[in-house]
């Protein structure tokens, strides 16, 4: 069964920084683009960062040169280091496989107050 758990949001303050993890199980994780979204209240989920089996990765244009996406298969988890925090970033993260079925974890709020 696939899962994914997110962890490591909180609050912030402008300009600082926090780094997710998003644990996965149930699948070969080494063999999949993995994905971080994020969604706002009021607006639809998005994507903010990729990463590829290989390790190439693509970032929203929002995130780039602020956000970093990185993976560790040997421990099947992803990471999303976020510096530069801005209020538009509060949102609850989501990591998921980029491959359908989607299967979404709970998420973990980031909040970036000013």
């Amino acid at each position: 069964q696939v899962q994914v758990a997110e962890s490591g949001g909180g609050l912030v303050q402008v300009g600082g920084s926090l780094r997710l993890s998003c644990a996965a199980s149930g699948f070969i994780f080494s063999r999949y683009t993995m994905g971080w979204y994020r969604q706002a209240p009021g607006e639809q989920r998005e994507l903010v960062a990729s990463i590829r089996s290989g390790g190439s990765t693509n970032y929203a244009d929002s995130v780039k040169g602020r956000f970093t996406i990185s993976r560790d298969n040997a421990k099947n988890t992803v990471y999303l280091q976020m510096n530069m925090l801005k209020p538009e970033d509060t949102a609850v993260y989501y990591c998921t496989r980029e491959y359908f079925p989607r299967y979404w974890g709970q998420g973990t709020q980031v909040t970036v107050s000013s």
